[in-house]
């Protein structure tokens, strides 16, 4: 309290004598709000408690990071000047104001009346909170805020279950695959048609990269062990790199564990305050978590409407620093393909970096399985940030970013989904290898697959069949509307032998429930126009 009390009284001294000695008459009044030095004041000497030096070497207009604080001081500190105000505030405040001048500044400006005139009030309160018992206040707390199964969220789920159960076809959700998901599965000792796998090039199972994997293990094990910043790196890793770089046309490329991690640990490392990110309404899930992390301006523009696009960064880039428009090379709900040469067009003129995720283009479109840029004929050095996964057609776990050295180097020294993270397993790595080396060695694998993709889509199309805005793709959606009836349909079908899983709101929007097909290079002409037929039969069955 003694030392709060002097850090007011000195404050309150410094600002008369600003004011005071000011020569010019337009400023003899007060121009510095006593809340934001109050503010500065309680920052300076919470910065220097943490780093244990004299207030009077504090810099206020210098970046928190310069100090040394890593993220998770920079959140805690956010989290007591919360306590301080009374009021919530973002965990990354301190890195959107990452001054202690910027962040008063703003404190002052969208501070509520209370936290102004009781900044005094509010200080002595934070120091001397420890003397009181809390025990009233918190029995008042409500039993859904520290308990998980009263969570509201999980109830809301729970009903959701219990409506699908209520139609009597149980639990339709985690039932296991018995063995290798490809053009055909085991579930329950029953062998169905499958379309319910990414395995699209059949490479999960086939036997030479799954040899690859098994030697990788004899080799170095089944994990890495480590961050490969470390001590993880084997040259399995910088192999496989440079061949995805090289398959693609690129300079380099990065590994990650995940798919999804990649998407948002990339995004919301390069991109922040005062960056606009603009990507598809219909983006991956992973793509818009990513950008709500980053901190940067969100717009989602009209799916593929590059002139909507134009539109917004006419009227709106100049106002940011870098900006990014993220898109993806085949749609993962939908099966659909962007006009890429046009969002080249519109990067280039508005001079913004442009990211395509590649999870469903990479291995199925382009003449030899090289995805979007291939498909287009562009140079795939006009796209900054290629975006794949590893799980899809070169059958094993993980992402990938590819593009430019500059870029891969940062993201190698700096990207906390890589540098804190262990690395990509040594069977997982040896897998994508063995894969994207199969591919080049067989590239009728794509074109069997591309043939296997026109005809259920063509066929189905015959039929009457909605199959939304698929094209040379193979994910194919049959849209039905309603989400229950996506349900029945999908049971109906399994009755029958033909595993295809079903999507409804929020993964879709609303009324636009649907079986998603994912069509692979081992499917048969008997197996897809089976399914078409069977499709058409319970679908006029069903009155859609």
């Amino acid at each position: 309290m003694k030392l709060l009390n002097q850090l007011m009284n000195e404050q309150d001294s410094q600002h008369l004598s600003l004011v005071k000695n000011d020569p010019d008459p337009a400023l003899q009044v007060p121009q510095l709000s006593p809340v934001r030095e109050n503010i500065k004041s309680w920052l300076v000497s919470q910065l220097a408690e943490r780093l244990e030096v004299d207030t009077s070497e504090i810099d206020i207009e210098r970046d928190f990071i310069d100090y040394g604080l890593n993220s998770i001081e920079v959140v805690n500190l956010s989290g007591e000047l919360e306590n301080l105000l009374g009021r919530r505030l973002p965990p990354t405040l301190l890195l959107d104001y990452p001054t202690i001048e910027s962040l008063a500044e703003y404190l002052v400006e969208d501070t509520s009346e209370d936290t102004g005139p009781n900044i005094h009030k509010k200080l002595e309160d934070e120091v001397e909170v420890s003397t009181y018992n809390p025990t009233t206040e918190t029995e008042e707390i409500p039993l859904e805020y520290y308990n998980f199964d009263l969570y509201p969220e999980y109830l809301q789920l729970q009903k959701k279950l219990a409506d699908i159960n209520s139609t009597g076809i149980g639990n339709p959700f985690f039932i296991p695959q018995e063995r290798i998901n490809n053009n055909t599965t085991v579930i329950g000792g029953r062998e169905l048609v499958n379309y319910a796998t990414y395995n699209y090039l059949g490479m999960c199972g086939d036997p030479f990269v799954s040899n690859a994997a098994k030697e990788a293990i004899n080799h170095y094990g089944t994990s890495v062990s480590a961050s490969r910043l470390l001590s993880g790196e084997k040259p399995l890793h910088q192999e496989l790199e440079r061949e995805i770089a090289d398959f693609i046309g690129v300079e380099d490329s990065i590994l990650y564990v995940g798919g999804h991690a990649t998407n948002v640990t990339t995004i919301s490392h390069l991109f922040g305050q005062n960056d606009l990110i603009l990507h598809d309404s219909l983006s991956h899930n992973s793509i818009f978590q990513g950008c709500l992390l980053s901190g940067a301006t969100i717009i989602a523009f009209p799916h593929n409407d590059w002139e909507a696009l134009d539109r917004l960064l006419r009227d709106r880039r100049h106002r940011y620093k870098r900006v990014l428009i993220a898109i993806e090379g085949v749609y993962s709900t939908d099966g659909d393909i962007p006009d890429l040469p046009k969002f080249i067009e519109i990067k280039k003129h508005y001079k913004t970096f442009l990211m395509v995720d590649e999870a469903h283009s990479i291995g199925t479109i382009g003449k030899h399985g090289r995805g979007i840029s291939e498909y287009f004929g562009v140079n795939p050095n006009n796209v900054d940030l290629w975006m794949g996964t590893l799980s899809k057609s070169f059958a094993s776990c993980g992402g990938y970013i590819a593009g430019s050295k500059a870029l891969v180097e940062y993201l190698k020294y700096t990207s906390p989904g890589f540098v804190y993270s262990v690395g990509i397993s040594p069977p997982d790595t040896a897998s994508v290898l063995a894969a994207i080396q199969l591919l080049k060695r067989e590239p009728e694998r794509v074109a069997r697959l591309q043939e296997m993709s026109r005809l259920f889509l063509e066929s189905a199309r015959e039929r009457g069949l909605n199959t939304g805005m698929s094209k040379d793709s193979p994910v194919i959606p049959i849209i039905v509307g309603e989400s229950i009836k996506s349900v029945m349909l999908s049971q109906n079908l399994f009755k029958r032998g033909i595993n295809v899983p079903f999507m409804f709101y929020p993964s879709v929007p609303q009324n636009a429930a649907r079986l998603r097909f994912f069509i692979t290079c081992n499917h048969t002409e008997e197996q897809i126009r089976f399914t078409i037929d069977a499709l058409a039969e319970e679908l006029s069955l069903m009155g859609v």
